[in-house]
């Protein structure tokens, strides 16, 4: 019996085969399109998924002023960050957030689903959110993604 063939593969950054996804965010519920962007960062639909490495893919999200909430999330939820400053906590309520930068949404729930290490914030720099439905990133030949086949 060949023991070669038992061999556990780890990918690693190098032979990782990364590939580039467009996912469009109209009218889709915000949480369940970040669960789904964070399982193809981490890569974790993939057969060669390996848990102490970047083996996921890049997602870029269109439409991202367009994501809709479930119930009163729209009147209840706020986003804070604080200056740095004593007093310098700041308040955002979802509409506030949505006419200002509605990117920073979409990155904000991603963000939470990822790692909190050193390769979660690698992973987040795989993440590309436009408003509207123009990217730069047509060289890559990204293949687009159906959120209603796999939800």
């Amino acid at each position: 019996m060949n023991t070669l063939s038992y061999k556990t593969v780890s990918v690693n950054k190098e032979n990782a085969n990364k590939q580039w996804l467009v996912i469009d965010a109209e009218d889709e519920v915000l949480g369940r399109l970040a669960s789904v962007t964070a399982k193809f960062l981490r890569g974790k639909h993939k057969a060669s998924f390996t848990p102490h490495s970047d083996c996921g893919d890049n997602v870029i999200i269109l439409n991202a002023e367009k994501i809709r909430l479930t119930g009163k999330k729209e009147e209840t939820k706020y986003y804070i960050r604080h200056t740095g400053y004593p007093g310098g906590q700041r308040i955002r309520t979802f509409q506030q957030q949505m006419a200002k930068k509605p990117e920073t949404i979409i990155e904000h729930a991603v963000k939470g689903m990822l790692p909190k290490t050193k390769l979660g914030a690698e992973l987040f720099r795989n993440l590309y959110v436009y408003t509207g439905t123009e990217h730069k990133h047509e060289a890559q030949k990204p293949k687009v993604v159906n959120l209603k086949s796999i939800i």
